[in-house]
């Protein structure tokens, strides 16, 4: 989903390639160039090379040049972070499409969880979503085939297919028995990243599923649509940024400068000066003037941190919800000259108060658990990764830091955004908000 010229972690819509802090840049399209290797790189490549001729030599079956290549250097990224990957020309390709809001597949996010594969949050409306997979779900089998030896890759490779095609995937979830199977049918899942309803005539609601290409403008349409609606009375906005795994870090950036005036939104770090790079707020924010309640659990991750985490340590707004995921990197994606592409680990984002959140997360300034009223009965809440679940994930690095309503029927036009527990608190306290204005202003 991007990259980091997007943010996103690892996770992937099921047939995404995710969603997470995906890069800050975006290569030209050239392929990278590499520096001169050392003498002891030499020689440490002169036993790869030997293996690769040994393979093609003596294995009992015919071996491809490229395949063994490609399996080499997926080896290699797999030494490294779990958001450290390489693509095929296929997947990268995929990859690219996927930033412009469309792809075929399921609609999940994945991870990897305790080595076993775990969905991160389906997406509305796909087919994972109708099918009732839920956050946290245990997938162990994908065709009947155990995932327990699956990279992300090969689980992307097994679950993504054209619309129409199915596929059967094994839950395993906290209150099962025993596990489960769901046959699927793949779809064109043209994901929406804003979506917007006005609340009570005077309270705006905008919902941010991840950071695409054209997130910023679509939230700019969202927000007239909202002043329209309440005909110029609007009193305070909702921004819900759950299950939000990122994507583009310039479209985070944007959405933090909306709300923020002046000051640092982020600062970025990595090992070399050019990945070095602080990103200021600009005076005249059109929505600055609205109290601010910001939505956040543990699917929330990357772009979504760095927008949480911006308003927080400014003092915009309030945080509501449970703690983030954690997910404090950044990965660049990199052209290959073959037509492939590498997602690397490049560097480390801060917030504006300098707190690193890698594998900690955000934590928010009130608590509300997801319990809607709908799950009331069963009050089993699904327990989502976080960052720091991941296997090989970066340890944290300190900065000097201080201190429902019913679902709307197939055929109404306007979607319904499902009143649940959280959300109701964050009206509450825009409610509030407004009548401790009120008081303020009679006390002086």
């Amino acid at each position: 989903m991007s990259e980091w010229k997007r943010i996103g972690n690892f996770k992937i819509v099921l047939v995404i390639f995710a969603v997470f802090l995906i890069g800050v840049l975006i290569g030209s399209g050239r392929s990278q160039k590499v520096s001169a290797l050392s003498n002891s790189m030499y020689e440490d490549l002169k036993v790869l090379t030997d293996v690769i001729g040994l393979i093609q030599k003596d294995y009992v079956e015919e071996t491809k040049s490229k395949d063994l290549v490609y399996g080499a250097i997926k080896g290699m990224l797999e030494t490294l972070d779990p958001h450290s990957a390489f693509m095929p020309p296929n997947m990268f390709k995929e990859m690219q499409e996927e930033t412009k809001g469309r792809f075929e597949g399921l609609g999940i996010e994945i991870t990897i969880k305790d080595s076993i594969l775990t969905v991160v949050s389906p997406i509305e409306d796909t087919p994972a979503y109708k099918a009732g997979i839920l956050a946290g779900d245990q997938i162990i089998k994908i065709d009947g085939e155990s995932t327990k030896n699956f990279t992300l890759m090969d689980s992307v490779k097994r679950l993504r297919g054209p619309r129409g095609s199915k596929v059967t995937i094994t839950i395993m979830r906290e209150g099962f028995t025993k596990p489960k199977d769901f046959t699927l049918v793949r779809d064109v899942i043209p994901v929406r990243s804003v979506r917007h309803e006005l609340l009570e005539k005077n309270y705006g609601y905008i919902r941010l599923s991840q950071f695409q290409e054209k997130t910023d403008g679509e939230f700019e349409k969202a927000m007239k649509a909202l002043e329209e609606e309440s005909k110029g009375t609007l009193k305070g906005l909702v921004l819900d940024l759950r299950n939000n795994p990122g994507g583009l870090l310039d479209q985070a950036v944007k959405i933090s400068d909306r709300f923020i005036d002046s000051g640092l939104i982020v600062s970025v770090e990595g090992r070399k000066e050019d990945q070095k790079m602080k990103f200021y707020a600009h005076p005249g924010g059109n929505i600055s003037r609205y109290p601010l309640v910001v939505l956040v659990n543990g699917g929330s991750a990357s772009g979504s941190e760095i927008v949480a985490g911006a308003i927080q340590d400014q003092g915009r707004g309030i945080l509501v919800g449970t703690q983030t995921f954690g997910k404090g990197s950044v990965q660049t994606i990199i052209p290959l000259k073959d037509g492939s592409g590498l997602r690397l680990t490049t560097a480390r984002y801060f917030t504006p108060g300098g707190r690193s959140i890698q594998a900690k997360g955000i934590v928010p300034d009130i608590i509300v658990k997801p319990l809607r009223p709908e799950d009331e009965k069963e009050a089993i809440i699904p327990k989502l990764p976080t960052e720091k679940d991941l296997e090989r994930h970066l340890m944290d690095v300190e900065k000097g830091a201080p201190k429902e309503k019913e679902k709307p029927k197939k055929e109404e036009v306007k979607e319904k955004k499902p009143v649940d527990h959280q959300l109701e608190r964050a009206l509450e306290l825009l409610k509030s908000w407004d009548i401790f204005k009120n008081i303020a202003k009679g006390v002086k």
